[in-house]
Protein backbone atom coordinates (compact mmCIF):
# COMPACT_ATOMS: atom_id res chain seq x y z
CA UNK A 1 0.00 0.00 0.00
CA UNK A 2 1.15 3.54 -0.77
CA UNK A 3 0.96 5.05 2.71
CA UNK A 4 2.26 8.44 1.60
CA UNK A 5 -0.66 8.81 -0.80
CA UNK A 6 -3.10 7.57 1.84
CA UNK A 7 -1.72 10.13 4.29
CA UNK A 8 -2.05 12.91 1.72
CA UNK A 9 -5.64 11.89 0.98
CA UNK A 10 -6.42 11.85 4.72
CA UNK A 11 -5.19 15.41 5.13
CA UNK A 12 -6.80 16.77 1.99
CA UNK A 13 -10.04 14.77 2.21
CA UNK A 14 -10.70 14.55 5.96
CA UNK A 15 -8.70 17.21 7.77
CA UNK A 16 -8.58 20.40 5.72
CA UNK A 17 -12.29 20.41 4.70
CA UNK A 18 -13.42 20.02 8.32
CA UNK A 19 -12.41 23.21 10.16
CA UNK A 20 -8.76 22.27 10.87
CA UNK A 21 -6.59 25.23 9.86
CA UNK A 22 -3.47 25.17 12.05
CA UNK A 23 -0.54 24.75 9.66
CA UNK A 24 1.78 23.15 12.21
CA UNK A 25 -0.88 20.59 13.11
CA UNK A 26 -1.60 19.85 9.46
CA UNK A 27 2.13 19.41 8.80
CA UNK A 28 2.31 16.94 11.71
CA UNK A 29 -0.58 14.90 10.37
CA UNK A 30 0.94 14.97 6.89
CA UNK A 31 4.33 13.72 8.09
CA UNK A 32 3.55 11.21 10.86
CA UNK A 33 3.23 7.61 9.64
CA UNK A 34 -0.09 6.72 11.28
CA UNK A 35 0.34 3.14 10.04
CA UNK A 36 3.24 2.70 12.48
CA UNK A 37 0.81 3.07 15.39
CA UNK A 38 -1.64 0.30 14.45
CA UNK A 39 -1.29 -3.50 14.29
CA UNK A 40 0.50 -4.67 11.16
CA UNK A 41 -2.55 -6.49 9.83
CA UNK A 42 -4.64 -3.29 10.07
CA UNK A 43 -2.23 -0.87 8.44
CA UNK A 44 -4.39 -0.88 5.33
CA UNK A 45 -7.13 0.99 7.26
CA UNK A 46 -4.84 3.32 9.22
CA UNK A 47 -6.03 6.37 7.28
CA UNK A 48 -9.76 5.70 7.05
CA UNK A 49 -12.16 8.15 8.68
CA UNK A 50 -12.88 6.05 11.75
CA UNK A 51 -11.19 4.63 14.81
CA UNK A 52 -8.86 1.65 14.41
CA UNK A 53 -9.01 -1.25 16.91
CA UNK A 54 -5.78 -1.95 18.76
CA UNK A 55 -6.96 -4.98 20.73
CA UNK A 56 -8.15 -5.37 24.31
CA UNK A 57 -11.02 -2.94 23.59
CA UNK A 58 -8.61 -0.10 22.87
CA UNK A 59 -8.72 2.10 19.79
CA UNK A 60 -6.80 4.71 17.84
CA UNK A 61 -9.16 7.65 17.48
CA UNK A 62 -10.28 8.71 14.03
CA UNK A 63 -7.85 11.20 12.45
CA UNK A 64 -10.35 14.06 12.39
CA UNK A 65 -11.28 13.66 16.07
CA UNK A 66 -7.59 13.70 17.03
CA UNK A 67 -6.96 16.74 14.84
CA UNK A 68 -9.89 18.81 16.04
CA UNK A 69 -9.20 18.06 19.70
CA UNK A 70 -5.55 19.01 19.22
CA UNK A 71 -6.45 22.25 17.50
CA UNK A 72 -8.99 23.07 20.20
CA UNK A 73 -6.34 22.56 22.90
CA UNK A 74 -4.01 24.91 21.01
CA UNK A 75 -0.69 23.73 22.50
CA UNK A 76 2.20 26.17 22.27
CA UNK A 77 5.94 25.53 22.01
CA UNK A 78 6.46 26.27 25.71
CA UNK A 79 3.54 24.12 26.90
CA UNK A 80 3.63 20.87 28.83
CA UNK A 81 0.92 18.47 27.68
CA UNK A 82 -0.51 15.35 29.30
CA UNK A 83 -2.11 12.67 27.11
CA UNK A 84 -4.42 10.33 29.01
CA UNK A 85 -4.86 6.88 27.50
CA UNK A 86 -2.08 7.33 24.96
CA UNK A 87 -2.27 3.69 23.75
CA UNK A 88 0.29 3.27 20.95
CA UNK A 89 1.28 6.93 21.08
CA UNK A 90 -0.17 8.52 17.95
CA UNK A 91 -1.97 11.36 19.74
CA UNK A 92 1.15 12.05 21.80
CA UNK A 93 3.22 12.09 18.61
CA UNK A 94 0.86 14.64 17.06
CA UNK A 95 1.04 16.86 20.15
CA UNK A 96 4.84 16.60 20.18
CA UNK A 97 4.86 18.77 17.05
CA UNK A 98 2.89 21.48 18.84
CA UNK A 99 3.88 21.42 22.52
CA UNK A 100 7.27 21.74 24.15
CA UNK A 101 7.02 18.41 25.98
CA UNK A 102 4.44 15.65 26.31
CA UNK A 103 3.73 13.14 29.06
CA UNK A 104 1.92 10.11 27.60
CA UNK A 105 0.04 8.21 30.31
CA UNK A 106 -1.00 4.61 29.60
CA UNK A 107 -2.37 1.91 31.89
CA UNK A 108 -1.62 -1.07 29.64
CA UNK A 109 2.03 -2.12 29.90
CA UNK A 110 2.12 -3.65 26.43
CA UNK A 111 0.70 -0.55 24.76
CA UNK A 112 3.04 1.70 26.73
CA UNK A 113 6.04 -0.36 25.66
CA UNK A 114 4.95 -0.27 22.03
CA UNK A 115 4.37 3.49 22.18
CA UNK A 116 7.81 4.13 23.65
CA UNK A 117 9.47 1.99 20.97
CA UNK A 118 7.54 3.55 18.08
CA UNK A 119 8.28 7.08 19.27
CA UNK A 120 11.96 6.19 19.61
CA UNK A 121 12.01 4.66 16.14
CA UNK A 122 10.54 7.89 14.75
CA UNK A 123 13.10 10.04 16.55
CA UNK A 124 10.51 11.75 18.74
CA UNK A 125 12.35 12.58 21.96
CA UNK A 126 10.02 15.12 23.60
CA UNK A 127 7.46 12.51 24.71
CA UNK A 128 7.82 10.61 27.99
CA UNK A 129 5.67 7.47 28.15
CA UNK A 130 4.61 6.58 31.70
CA UNK A 131 2.43 3.80 33.10
CA UNK A 132 -0.31 4.43 35.63
CA UNK A 133 -3.99 4.61 36.49
CA UNK A 134 -5.64 6.74 33.82
CA UNK A 135 -8.30 8.06 36.21
CA UNK A 136 -5.63 9.59 38.46
CA UNK A 137 -3.78 11.46 35.72
CA UNK A 138 -0.09 12.00 36.38
CA UNK A 139 0.34 14.46 39.25
CA UNK A 140 4.13 13.98 39.39
CA UNK A 141 4.61 16.44 36.51
CA UNK A 142 1.55 18.66 37.09
CA UNK A 143 0.40 21.28 36.43
CA UNK A 144 -0.14 20.87 32.68
CA UNK A 145 -0.88 23.55 30.12
CA UNK A 146 -2.78 21.00 28.03
CA UNK A 147 -4.57 17.79 29.02
CA UNK A 148 -5.69 15.64 26.08
CA UNK A 149 -7.93 12.59 26.51
CA UNK A 150 -7.05 10.08 23.78
CA UNK A 151 -10.48 8.46 23.95
CA UNK A 152 -13.92 9.22 25.30
CA UNK A 153 -15.05 9.53 28.91
CA UNK A 154 -18.41 9.65 30.63
CA UNK A 155 -17.11 12.23 33.10
CA UNK A 156 -13.87 14.11 33.66
CA UNK A 157 -12.50 13.24 37.12
CA UNK A 158 -11.85 16.15 39.46
CA UNK A 159 -8.44 14.63 40.24
CA UNK A 160 -7.43 15.21 36.63
CA UNK A 161 -9.00 18.66 36.33
CA UNK A 162 -6.95 19.75 39.34
CA UNK A 163 -3.78 19.01 37.36
CA UNK A 164 -4.62 21.74 34.84
CA UNK A 165 -2.45 24.87 35.09
CA UNK A 166 -3.78 28.40 35.27
CA UNK A 167 -4.66 29.30 31.70
CA UNK A 168 -4.58 25.62 30.77
CA UNK A 169 -6.91 23.76 28.41
CA UNK A 170 -8.34 20.27 28.77
CA UNK A 171 -10.00 18.56 25.78
CA UNK A 172 -12.01 15.38 25.64
CA UNK A 173 -14.91 13.63 23.97
CA UNK A 174 -17.59 13.23 26.63
CA UNK A 175 -20.35 10.71 26.06
CA UNK A 176 -23.62 10.93 27.95
CA UNK A 177 -26.97 9.31 27.17
CA UNK A 178 -25.47 7.94 23.98
CA UNK A 179 -24.53 11.39 22.68
CA UNK A 180 -20.91 12.40 22.17
CA UNK A 181 -19.53 15.91 22.29
CA UNK A 182 -16.04 17.36 22.35
CA UNK A 183 -15.55 19.73 25.25
CA UNK A 184 -12.95 22.31 26.17
CA UNK A 185 -12.32 22.87 29.88
CA UNK A 186 -10.31 26.01 30.72
CA UNK A 187 -8.86 27.24 34.00
CA UNK A 188 -8.94 30.96 34.70
CA UNK A 189 -8.35 32.59 38.09
CA UNK A 190 -8.56 29.18 39.72
CA UNK A 191 -11.99 28.38 38.31
CA UNK A 192 -12.99 25.99 35.54
CA UNK A 193 -15.28 26.66 32.61
CA UNK A 194 -16.57 24.07 30.15
CA UNK A 195 -17.50 24.68 26.53
CA UNK A 196 -19.10 22.32 24.01
CA UNK A 197 -16.92 22.69 20.91
CA UNK A 198 -18.23 20.15 18.38
CA UNK A 199 -20.12 16.88 18.16
CA UNK A 200 -17.96 13.76 18.14
CA UNK A 201 -17.91 10.16 19.21
CA UNK A 202 -15.15 7.65 19.90
CA UNK A 203 -14.90 4.55 22.12
CA UNK A 204 -14.66 5.04 25.87
CA UNK A 205 -11.34 4.70 27.65
CA UNK A 206 -11.17 1.86 30.21
CA UNK A 207 -12.27 3.01 33.63
CA UNK A 208 -14.19 5.99 32.28
CA UNK A 209 -17.46 4.22 31.62
CA UNK A 210 -20.72 5.64 33.05
CA UNK A 211 -21.30 4.72 36.68
CA UNK A 212 -24.40 2.65 37.29
CA UNK A 213 -26.94 4.45 39.42
CA UNK A 214 -28.19 2.77 42.58
CA UNK A 215 -31.75 1.51 42.37
CA UNK A 216 -33.74 1.39 45.58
Amino acid sequence: MDFATARYNMVEGQIRPNHVTDDTLIDALASLPREAFVPTELRGIAYVDKEVPLGEERYLMAPLVTARLAETAAPGPDDLALVIGSATGYGAAVLSHLAGAVVALESDAGLAQRAAQTLTDLGIDTVAVVEGDLKKGYPDQAPYDVIFFDGAVADIPDEISRQLAEGGRLVSVVIGDGVGKAVLVSRHRGGLSTQHVFDATTPLLPGFEPQEAFVF
